[in-house]
């Protein structure tokens, strides 16, 4: 392999796992600033989802370098490729990381304006993390999205099948929620609003987790040259 090519190989893994960084910062900073009633953490999520957007177009340039340049076949190309698709990706994951930080904004303005009621027991974050599983859901879509990243860099073909899998964990801590959130619509019935403001929450991790199958699938078409996990 070409030494220029090598570099510029290992420059796209470096650029791919800081996006992938600042997408996991962007939704630990959005969730725990829902959570913990953080302005400062939310308002990094906000700012977050521009750098991810700057990382994208700059990640993309590496690959449209490599493939008019390079020319490369087979196996590289597939892994270029797939690095194409991947950002994509990640670029709505600093979406929907800003999308939960705008949301817990709005939340929040309800809350103390008087519109978003909840029961007296659940007014603090605190009760907020035991109560609703969020906070789980949120670590488990971070850990997806970090293992798929990793894979690609790897080329770890099992830990990437493995993400895969892994969606049924989400998929549940979201029935959960749902469930939790009935539980307190049906006991206080004035808790609706604020209950489907946390829904969203909830819905949008779901949405991560969601693209980080996305990406493992693209790791899977890299290293296999198919997409997904074979039944």
């Amino acid at each position: 392999m070409r030494e220029s090519y090598r570099k510029q190989l290992e420059s796209l893994h470096t650029e791919l796992i800081r996006m992938g960084a600042f997408c996991e910062d962007a939704i630990a900073s959005a969730v725990g600033g829902f959570l913990d009633e953080d302005a400062a953490l939310r308002e990094k999520a906000l700012k977050l989802e521009k750098e991810i957007d700057l990382k994208e177009r700059e990640i993309e340039s590496i690959c449209v370098r490599l493939l008019l340049r390079e020319q490369p076949v087979a196996g590289d190309l597939r892994q270029i490729t797939a690095a194409q698709r991947m950002v994509g990706d990640m670029e709505r994951i600093g979406d929907q990381a800003a999308d939960i930080a705008e949301l817990a904004n709005f939340f929040y303005r309800n809350r103390s304006s008087g519109r978003g009621v909840f029961p007296e027991t659940l007014r603090t974050g605190e009760i907020l993390k035991s109560d609703i599983h969020i906070g789980d859901m949120a670590k488990a879509t971070a850990a997806m999205l970090t293992a798929s990243i990793d894979s690609f860099v790897a080329g770890d073909l099992k830990k990437a099948r493995d993400v895969i899998k892994s969606d049924d964990e989400v998929d549940e801590l979201f029935r959960k929620i749902k469930q939790e959130l009935i539980e307190i619509i049906s006991g206080n019935s004035r808790s609706g609003g604020a209950c489907l403001d946390l829904l969203m929450i909830s819905k949008y991790l779901e949405r991560i987790g969601d693209h980080a199958v996305n990406i493992a699938e693209w790791v899977v078409y890299s290293i296999a040259g198919e997409r997904g996990q074979p039944a």
